[in-house]
This record gives structure tokens, C-alpha cells and sequence, in this order.
């Protein structure tokens, strides 16, 4: 009995926290009552309560299994065979859906909701069986117009493979597909060598694989994966990324297992999907360094390869993936990024083909769990590089100097390393001399990346000044007068933002910019030499001078916006960089005055601000960017699907938004720029600061503007979860305070997206918040819960039991605080009027109800007088014996006083009059000689 008393109480609980909103809780709950359960009705009852669960937390399958228990202890029960249905229905076994829905309308007949779903599911089967009637002959016909040398209408073959690939995204389409021996179709139409019927064949079988494991399999087997992986290497880039993208769903497929419910035997056919895997990845480590390979495919690969392989998050504990493939593919991996494209004999490269390398290389270390995993990957590095720099000449000292530019930027601690290698700097002055422009290049392009990552090599520092200063004077070159230039502007900027702390002469860096600047215009420079003065650019406006001659010059920063929005993404980071310093969007910390002093007394260097960075000038470079079109760059840059768009400059970007939207005015043109759309991405994914950031933007922006204008259809949903980021603790108050006010407006919407909110597991964070001794936080708290509210399962928590949230609510009635005093009173009258037992509570939790009460009828606030009255008359028309103690008060003649100010207080009036009725109506008083 024991056993069977505890079950029961889990089912309570279960139901309490299902009614919460707690699925994930409550089925764990059932489950526990489950294991302690022994009667066959019990046990029947929590099954069904366990399919509800499931169908909340969108698990169909579990959803069917369980419900499917309970039906065969009783095959009457219509709750279970309507949960079934509803997961049935989610599976695509339409059939079977509707063969439970009519068993339901035969037990209750009269039951409208099971009349109108089978009336529904009725339609979408008879549109599935037309479409299936049709299929099959639709298939071989599409196939046949495919494959059909003869066949010269272009328009009805590009029909036909667009109704083939959106067929394939249909799970019975797709299935069709398969059993129609569409495979080695799809590979007759690979065979074809057309450039339209291969696209064609590859989307298809992207539509084939997408979260199909065993299929996926089955495809893979018969394509091969030297095949697949080599189609990722044709000229064609429309061809090279659709194989990008099947390779992607294939990898996928087999990471992540069977997202749809197929049975056993499809399982089966997959025990171990790793050696696929491996297997894949092996090939495409094979095509990096192969010559055959298009400069566009070895991108995709590196790409791909970026997002198949380091782990997705940190708490997997393995990642033997990504020690396989620095075991089998780092020596490659690095020969893409020690590639030097003017070279004779250099691998095929886009502009962006040494970035995408730095930053796998940079995810692959990051993945590492230990030292010696570090030390082993550092070690292939320095091997790699020192097989080039012994016995190849001058061409073997570019390739080494090129990694070595590779790994400082991306894992900078394995390049630091390298340059430490003896020979390193020989080189680096060898080509430095070298009247061969490649070779030049490449030594600056070093120069410029150690300046700030070899903390070690001393001979950056103390060389690095004059020999950049030599090259930019003698060299004839733009390309290389360019690169030079930034290398200058890196060493000079080590006093950072510090205007006392210079490297060079006064008026030197303006001299620097001007000439960056006027390269930056220059389109007759081709772009990927025009970027180098962006990078100049984001280390020279440090200096407030700078940003202010920048700002001013709309052609340069319009340079840099193209630029931006250019093919050649590798300069994302440099011009982020450029507009945080121009924003002051960096952080910045107010030095304690105290330190201050003591700095001075004993004669330490104290930083110094600019007078150009004091806030109303870094406003008016705001505005100037916003006129120059910033919003649309950022835009365009958060649009890339780059690697380039590392997390880093993520966060740059994220705090550029920030600046952006800083003053109310401008929001509305930000939102119509696209910046709330692109705000969204920036603000879930990245770093924490950069995530945090975008959030705040997206918060101030929903504060100030129509939540539905800014984020229209269903993108408004999306805000929801980074707003409710900013509630962590871990928050500054700032950020708290503008995640509640952005929430409340939002939780005035609507019904559907209070419940995102609830979902989101705002609630208790909101609450906690209620309690803060900052009056601003308590305050946006307050009205926060008061919007939320409106939703019953809100509601339901003041009538716990326990719980202080009621006698919060009453005692802030009673504040000092006026707008504290709305927020709650209006919470509360909003309260007594759906819930008359929270009426009887207020008595409860506090003796001072009653003061507080008569408090908020006396107030000159006329708001306040009526949300008062409100809840007066609610208590009155819940309770008589309330009713009784309130007339027995002084609230009878503070109500008789209001119910005659018509004229003036209208609705407090009526509101007063309202609860004196209600009095007589319950023989409290009397109406007086006159009638009233």
C-alpha cells in the first residue's frame, strides 16, 4: 500500500507540474509513479498522462508507444486513442490516425473537437492519396524527360527537376523515390555531365538523406564516397556547393541518427556510423591537396570541415574526431594554408581559401582536451614547417613563412611556436630582401601578423619598426607600400586607445590614415590589396584624431562598407574592428579615483582619455556612420556564411549594433534597415559578451518600438528566448533591467507569446527579480508579471500555497513608490477579477491589507483610485464576510465620498457606486431618506 500511496502522490505532482507547464518534469514524475505502480488501471492511466508529455515535448514516437499501452488495459479509453492519433498524425501515418479518430467520434459521437479533427485529417489524406495515386507515374515521367538526350525544351526539364527535388523533400515522396530505383537514376543523371541535370540529382538526394540514416547509407554505398567527395572539386561552383550541401546532410544524417520514427529493421542496417564517417572525411582530406580541385571546392571542403568535424559543444567529452583528422589531415590542412597563390606550381585558392584554413585550424585546437594533445599538434605543426625551410631554397622559406602567417591567425599559440623555430627569422628577412614581389608579400603579410600574436620573438619588437619603415619608403610598389603601411600601423598602436602612450611622432598616425584612406578609394587597386588599409585603418583608430578625419571622409567609409559587402570576406574582422573603435564600443572600465591618486604619488603612467571620446563626440560619429549606411553593411556582413564570421567578429559586430541603437531616434531606422532580423542570429550564436550584446540591442529596440513592426510574423518568437537571456544573474543590471522591459512589452502582445515566455522559463527569473532592492529592477519586475498574468498558469502560482507572491503584490500596493504602486495594484485587480479566491488570500497575507486598501482610494493618482476601487468591488462580490469587514471600516465613507465626484472621476465613481450596491445587495447597509 505504501508503494501504491507514493505512485499516487507522483501523479499528483506529475499533474501539478503538468498543469505548470513543466512537461519535461511531469514525465519524469509519471515515470517514477510508474516504477512503484502495480494495478493494471493505474499503470494505464500514467501511460496516457506520459503520451500528453511526450506529445508537449514533441517526442511522437515515445507519445504513440505510450499511448499505445494504455489502449490495450482498456480499448476504450478516447483520451489515449486521440493522443495516439495526434502522434500518429505527427509520424505521417495518416491511416493509422484515422482509424483511432474514428473509433473516438463512435464512443462519443457528440464530441466536436474529434468531429473536427477527422474532418481535417480526412482532407489531408485524401490530398496524400491523389498525390500518391500519381506518384509513381509521376516519377518515371520526370525521370524520363530527365535522362532523355532527345529532349530539347529547356523549360520542361527544369519543371521536371524542381518537381523531382520537392518531391524528395516529402517523406512519402522520398520514400517513393527510393523504391522507384531513383538512386541509380539519380546517378544516370549525374553520369550526364550537364551542368543542370547534375544540380538537379544532388538536391534530390539531399531531399533523400535529410534525417534518413539508413537511406542515407544506402546512397552512400551505391555513389561512393570518392565520387561524392569528388564532385566537391568541379569548376562549377552551382555543382561544387550542391555536393557541399548533400555531404552536409549526409553527415548529419549519420551524427545524429534516425530523427523520424522508422522502425527496427531500417535501424538495423546501421550499427556503427563512425567508419562512414571517417571514411567520408578521409576523402575530403584527400581533395584538399589534390590537384584536380577547383579553387571554390577546396572552400567548401575547408568549410565543411569546419562544421563536421570539432565538437558542437565542449561538454561532449569526445572528440576523437577531431584527433583523427589532425592525425590524417593537418599536414594538408596546413598546405591549403601555407598555399601562396602567385607562386608557379601553388594550389588553386580563392581570397578567402588561407582564412577558412586559419580558422579550421583554430577549431580543431580549440577542441584539444589537454597538453598533450597540444603539444602533439604543435609538434606536427613546427615538423611541417621545418620540412620546408630545409632543402627547398627560397620557394620552401615562402611556403614556411606563409604557414607560419596561417597558424598566427588562427590557433596564434601553435604560430608562436613556429616562429621560435630557428631560421624563422633569416627567412623573414631573406624575402624581406628578395627583388621578387610574391616573396615580399609574404614577409610583410608575417610581419604584420606577429606584430601583435610572437608575445616571444623579441625581433618583431625591436626590428620590426625599421624594417617596415624601409620597405614602405623604397619599395615601388602599392601592393607591398600597402602592407607595409599596416605593419607600421600595428606597432604604432600599442598604446591602444591611450592618447598619452604613442610609438610615433605627434601627427604621425593621421599621416598614416590619410594614406590608408586614400588607398581605400582607390578602386584602380584591386580588392585584395585595398583591404590591407582597413586592417590599417583597425589599428590606427585607436586614436580619437583618427576616427574623427575617418568619419568625416564619407567616400573612405563607403570604400569600406563595398568592401564589406566584397567576395573576399577576409576583411570582415578588420573592418568590425574599425567600427568598434569608432563607436567606442570596446569595453572600458572607469578607473577608481582613489587608484588614481596613488598612481600619481608614486609617478606610475595613468591612462588618459581623449577629449574626441568623450560621449557627445562619439554620438556624432554615430550619426555619421548611420548617414553613411553602417546598418546595411553590418547587415550584409552578418549574412555571411563564411568562416571568416568567426565568433570574435561576431561580437564586434554585436557591439557595433549596440552603439547603434543606443539612442531612441534611431531605432526605427536600424529596423528598417534589417537590423532587428539581423540582430536575432548575432544574439544566439557567438561568444557570451558578443551574444549579450546583440541581446541588449534587440531589447532596447523592442522597448522602444511596435514589437510587430520591427519584428514581423513569426521572427517576433525568436526575440524572445536572447531577451530572456539578459534575466541570468551573471547580467549587469542594465542588462536585466532592459530584458524586463522589453518582456513586458512583449507579454502585452499576446496569449502565444506569453507562453514562449513561460516556455522559456522567464517566470521564476521575473519573480526573483521582484524581490531586488533596486527600486528600477523591482519595478520592471512588477510590471513584467502584471502582463504576464493575463495567462492562467501565472495566475494559478499566486494561489500556491507558501508562496509570498500574493503579500509581494499587496505590500507593494502600499509603497511609496507611485509607479510601483500601478504596477502592483493593477496585477492585483487584474488578479481578483479572474480569481475570486485570491480575494480571501489578501486578507491573509498581510494585517495591513485593509490600510493599503483605503491607501490607494485616497491617492490624488486617479489610476490608482480606480485599480483600488476595482479590487474592493472583486472582494466585496467574492466574500460577504469580507464584504462585512470592509464596511465596517472606513471604507464606507471614503467609497461614499468617491461615488459622488462624477464630474471629475467618472470612473472611480462608478467603480465606488458599484461596490455600494453590492453592499446593499448583501443587506450591509441601507439606502438613505433620499434613495442614494
Amino acid at each position: 500500500m505504501e508503494g501504491a500511496g507514493a505512485a499516487g502522490q507522483l501523479r499528483q505532482e506529475g499533474n501539478r507540474l503538468f498543469q505548470a507547464g513543466d512537461h519535461a518534469a511531469a514525465l519524469a514524475a509519471y515515470t517514477r509513479a510508474l516504477e512503484l505502480c502495480a494495478g493494471p488501471p493505474e499503470r494505464a492511466v500514467l501511460h496516457r498522462n506520459r503520451a500528453a508529455c511526450h506529445l508537449k515535448l514533441e517526442d511522437y514516437a515515445n507519445a504513440e508507444a505510450d499511448a499505445s499501452k494504455a489502449i490495450e488495459a482498456d480499448g476504450h479509453d478516447v483520451k489515449a486513442l486521440f493522443r495516439r492519433s495526434q502522434a500518429l498524425q505527427k509520424l505521417g501515418r495518416l491511416d493509422q490516425a484515422v482509424y483511432d479518430l474514428r473509433r473516438c467520434v463512435s464512443l462519443e459521437p457528440r464530441n466536436k473537437a474529434f468531429q473536427e479533427a477527422l474532418h481535417d485529417l480526412g482532407s489531408s489524406m485524401q490530398e496524400k492519396m491523389k498525390l500518391m495515386s500519381c506518384t509513381d507515374s509521376k516519377v518515371e515521367q520526370m525521370f524520363q524527360i530527365l535522362l532523355d538526350p532527345k529532349e530539347t525544351d529547356t523549360d520542361k526539364k527544369q519543371k521536371a527537376a524542381q518537381n523531382l527535388i520537392v518531391l524528395a523533400r516529402e517523406e512519402a515522396g522520398a520514400e517513393k523515390i527510393f523504391q522507384s530505383d531513383g538512386v541509380r537514376l539519380l546517378l544516370r543523371m549525374l553520369d550526364t555531365g550537364r551542368e543542370d541535370a547534375m544540380l538537379a540529382a544532388l538536391r534530390t538526394l539531399a531531399g533523400l538523406c535529410s534525417g534518413h540514416r539508413s537511406r542515407t547509407m544506402a546512397i552512400l554505398a551505391e555513389l561512393g564516397a570518392p565520387r561524392v567527395s569528388a564532385m566537391l572539386g568541379v569548376e562549377h561552383e552551382q555543382v561544387s556547393l550542391a555536393a557541399c550541401n548533400l555531404l552536409q546532410v549526409m553527415f548529419d544524417a549519420l551524427k545524429e541518427g534516425l530523427q523520424r520514427d522508422f522502425r527496427g529493421k531500417e535501424e538495423a542496417l546501421v550499427l556503427d556510423p563512425s567508419k562512414e564517417l571517417k571514411l567520408l572525411i578521409g576523402h575530403l582530406l584527400e581533395m584538399l591537396n589534390r590537384e584536380g580541385t577547383s579553387a571554390h571546392g577546396r572552400d567548401n571542403i575547408l568549410n565543411l570541415l569546419i562544421k563536421v568535424v570539432p565538437r558542437k559543444s565542449l561538454r561532449d567529452p569526445n572528440n576523437s574526431l577531431t584527433l583523427w583528422v589532425i592525425d590524417q589531415g593537418l599536414k594538408k590542412i596546413l598546405e591549403v594554408g601555407g598555399t601562396v597563390c602567385e607562386a608557379p606550381g601553388s594550389l588553386p585558392a580563392t581570397e578567402n581559401s588561407r582564412m577558412s584554413a586559419a580558422v579550421l585550424l583554430s577549431k580543431l585546437y580549440s577542441d584539444l582536451k589537454c597538453d598533450a594533445e597540444r603539444e602533439n599538434f604543435h609538434r606536427l605543426c613546427k615538423d611541417y614547417v621545418r620540412s620546408w625551410l630545409e632543402g627547398h631554397g627560397l620557394a620552401g622559406k615562402l611556403r614556411a613563412i606563409q604557414t607560419a602567417s596561417c597558424l598566427l591567425q588562427g590557433p596564434s599559440e601553435a604560430g608562436n611556436q613556429v616562429l621560435e623555430l630557428e631560421g624563422i627569422m633569416e627567412s623573414v628577412l631573406a624575402l624581406c630582401a628578395s627583388v621578387r614581389e610574391v616573396d615580399q608579400l609574404v614577409a610583410v603579410e608575417a610581419l604584420i601578423h606577429a606584430a601583435d600574436k610572437a608575445k616571444r620573438a623579441s625581433f618583431i619588437t625591436a626590428n620590426g619598426v625599421t624594417l617596415l619603415k624601409n620597405i614602405y619608403k623604397c619599395s615601388g610598389r602599392d601592393s607591398i607600400r600597402i602592407r607595409a603601411l599596416v605593419g607600421l600601423c600595428k606597432l604604432g598602436s600599442a598604446g591602444g586607445i591611450d592618447f598619452s602612450m604613442k610609438q610615433f611622432a605627434e601627427g604621425s598616425t593621421l599621416k598614416l590614415a590619410k594614406q590608408c584612406r586614400k588607398w581605400l578609394c582607390n578602386e584602380a587597386i584591386d580588392a585584395g590589396t585595398r583591404r590591407w588599409a582597413v586592417e590599417g585603418l583597425a589599428y590606427l583608430t585607436f586614436d580619437a584624431d583618427v576616427k574623427e578625419e575617418f568619419v568625416e571622409d564619407k567616400a573612405a567609409v563607403q570604400a569600406m562598407f563595398q568592401l564589406a559587402k566584397s567576395e573576399d570576406k577576409s576583411v570582415l574582422f578588420a573592418v568590425a574592428s574599425t567600427l568598434v573603435n569608432c563607436t567606442n564600443s570596446y569595453d572600458h572600465e572607469e578607473p577608481d579615483p582613489q587608484m588614481l591618486e596613488l598612481a600619481k604619488y608614486a609617478k606610475q603612467h595613468v591612462p588618459e582619455q581623449h577629449p574626441k571620446d568623450e560621449p557627445g563626440c562619439v554620438r556624432r560619429r554615430v550619426r555619421k556612420l548611420l548617414a553613411a549606411g553602417v546598418v546595411s553593411a553590418l547587415t550584409c556582413m552578418v549574412k555571411s556564411e563564411n568562416p571568416a564570421l568567426t565568433n570574435s567578429c561576431r561580437e564586434l559586430i554585436s557591439r557595433v549594433f549596440l552603439a547603434v541603437v543606443e539612442e531612441a531616434a534611431d531605432r526605427g531606422s536600424v529596423v528598417a534597415q534589417g537590423g532587428g532580423k539581423a540582430l536575432i542570429p548575432l544574439s544566439l550564436e557567438g561568444t557570451e559578451v558578443g551574444q549579450a550584446k546583440a541581446a541588449q540591442a534587440l531589447a532596447k529596440i523592442t522597448i522602444t518600438s511596435n514589437p510587430d513592426m520591427a519584428f514581423p510574423g513569426e521572427r517576433i518568437y525568436e526575440v524572445v528566448r536572447p531577451l530572456v537571456s539578459l534575466l541570468h544573474l551573471h547580467r549587469t543590471g542594465l542588462e536585466n533591467f532592459e530584458g524586463l522591459m522589453a518582456l513586458t512589452n512583449l507579454a502585452g502582445i499576446s496569449e502565444r507569446l506569453r507562453q514562449k515566455i513561460l516556455k522559456e522559463k522567464a517566470v521564476p527569473m521575473i519573480e526573483g527579480y521582484m524581490f531586488e532592492e533596486h527600486e528600477l529592477l523591482r519595478l520592471a519586475a512588477t510590471e513584467c508579471m502584471c502582463n504576464m498574468a493575463m495567462s492562467t498558469e501565472v495566475q494559478e502560482l499566486f494561489l500556491a500555497e507558501g508562496s509570498d507572491r500574493l503579500k509581494l503584490l499587496v505590500l507593494y500596493s502600499g509603497e511609496d513608490d507611485e509607479k510601483l504602486r500601478r504596477a502592483a495594484s493593477g496585477t492585483l485587480a487584474m488578479l481578483t477579477s479572474l480569481l475570486p479566491q485570491i480575494c480571501g488570500k489578501i486578507t491573509q497575507v498581510t494585517a495591513h491589507w485593509l490600510e493599503i486598501l483605503q491607501a490607494l482610494l485616497l491617492s490624488p493618482n486617479v489610476e490608482l483610485q480606480h485599480r483600488g476601487a476595482v479590487i474592493v468591488l472583486n472582494m466585496m462580490v467574492a466574500d460577504r464576510e469580507i464584504a462585512a469587514k470592509l464596511m465596517e471600516s472606513e471604507m464606507l465613507e471614503i467609497l461614499s465620498v468617491l461615488a459622488k465626484d462624477e464630474r471629475n472621476k467618472p470612473r472611480v465613481a462608478q467603480a465606488a457606486k458599484e461596490c455600494l450596491a453590492q453592499a446593499m445587495a448583501c443587506g450591509l447597509i441601507k439606502p438613505n431618506v433620499n434613495g442614494e
